[in-house]
């Protein structure tokens, strides 16, 4: 089983900037996947960035140009560098990950999907 955690979140003022981390641990693998996800009040959960092992991201047409996914993966670790919040980007962020266990007592390498509990991120205008 995979956990995570998040960090990072909090109150800015638009314009602002904030940085979000998201530590896994567990019996890990490898991590192939890993992505922030937010959720505002009323919407559905929504792909914020994603970016696979090999270094490759898939933004948000909203983010581009402001948010900044980074991925260190001898701590897996990913990181979210918001900058020029808006108001529009308050939600809960979620960080997810995907990727294979350690073999089980047959050698096998279960994949998994695992979520964080959420970071609030509030922009003010």
């Amino acid at each position: 089983q995979v956990q995570l955690v998040e960090s990072g979140g909090g109150l800015v003022q638009a314009g602002g900037s904030l940085r979000l981390s998201c530590a896994a641990s567990g019996s890990i693998f490898s991590i192939n996947h890993m992505g922030w996800y937010r959720q505002a009040p009323g919407k559905q959960r929504e792909l914020v960035v994603a970016i696979t092992s090999g270094g490759s991201t898939d933004y948000a047409d909203s983010v581009k140009g402001r948010f900044t996914i980074s991925r260190d993966n001898v701590k897996n670790t990913v990181y979210l560098q918001m900058n020029s919040l808006k108001p529009e980007d308050t939600a809960v962020y979620y960080c997810n990950a995907k990727g294979a266990l350690y073999g089980d007592y047959r050698g096998l390498r279960p994949d998994f999907d695992s979520w964080g509990q959420g970071t609030q991120v509030t922009v003010s205008s």
